[in-house]
């Protein structure tokens, strides 16, 4: 195990049998963390972050726990306190809702995605801090939805605002624990997700999206994991209650759009 800056910390990822989670996981234990590897229901893809934890030369555990039960969360975090007594990092990245128009979203739409992307977040916080007598980080994924609004992504938009919104309100009251709490919002990075939301029939195609972001094309799970390492980091012990925006700049354009200029202003 590398002996680097996250060295002796445990971590929890909610989620992180794939995608950024997964990403993350091997980032932070390639910097000599031991992580607690979360999913749902594939275990062979968690076995199999866990076991390259391993490989790497940290411990890990896979501990399968739907985000959505609160009896789950419960199991999960005494998991992590019965394998390594406690707990430094949470990062609270599993995220799933329905990609609907506000007229088509049902109660059951709207319950499941309160229940996992806020409840399961605010949960998991407090039984964090628990474990974190010595202080530690929280971090949570959001996503540009959060603060710009597009069609079919109401009911995920409005909740990750949610827990940007439980992001500095949980800074104010654990800082004195000595536990940062910040948020990472994502632009377009390619992922599943990323692949999912934009094969939802009508949807747009990807391309119109991407000649709008500066960067000119989508985030990796690698940056999105990077930014999140870096808050959970020392470099940033003096930041807390803060959403880091990782998206290309995708954010901060607007009409007109600079792809969209001609000659004499087009770029050459």
């Amino acid at each position: 195990m590398t002996a680097g800056v996250h060295a002796g910390k445990v971590a929890l990822i909610t989620g992180s049998s794939r995608g950024i989670g997964r990403t993350l996981a091997l980032t932070l234990a390639r910097e000599g963390a031991s992580v607690v590897v979360n999913y749902k229901k594939n275990a062979e893809l968690a076995e199999q972050v866990a076991k390259e934890i391993e490989q790497i030369g940290g411990p890990a555990i896979a501990v399968a726990a739907d985000m959505e039960q609160p009896a789950d969360i419960d199991r999960l975090f005494d998991a992590t306190a019965e394998r390594f007594g406690r707990l430094d990092y949470f990062v609270s990245n599993a995220a799933a809702s329905a990609f609907k128009l506000i007229d088509d979203l049902r109660v059951h739409h709207l319950d499941r995605s309160y229940a996992l992307n806020v409840r399961a977040f605010v949960l998991g916080a407090q039984r964090a801090v628990q474990l974190m007598p010595a202080g530690g980080r929280i971090v949570a994924i959001t996503s540009y939805g959060a603060a710009n609004a597009f069609p079919t992504y109401a009911a995920l938009g409005s909740a990750k605002a949610a827990v940007e919104a439980w992001v500095r309100y949980m800074a104010l009251e654990f800082a004195g624990r000595g536990v940062n709490v910040n948020a990472v919002n994502g632009g377009l990075i390619d992922s599943d997700s990323l692949e999912y939301f934009y094969n939802v029939p009508g949807m747009a195609p990807i391309e119109t999206v991407l000649s709008k972001i500066p960067k000119g094309r989508p985030g990796t799970v690698q940056e999105m994991a990077d930014a999140i390492a870096f808050l959970l980091g020392p470099a940033s012990s003096y930041i807390t209650g803060q959403t880091l925006v990782v998206d290309g700049g995708l954010s901060i354009a607007v009409p007109p759009y600079l792809g969209d200029l001609t000659a004499p202003l087009a770029p050459s």
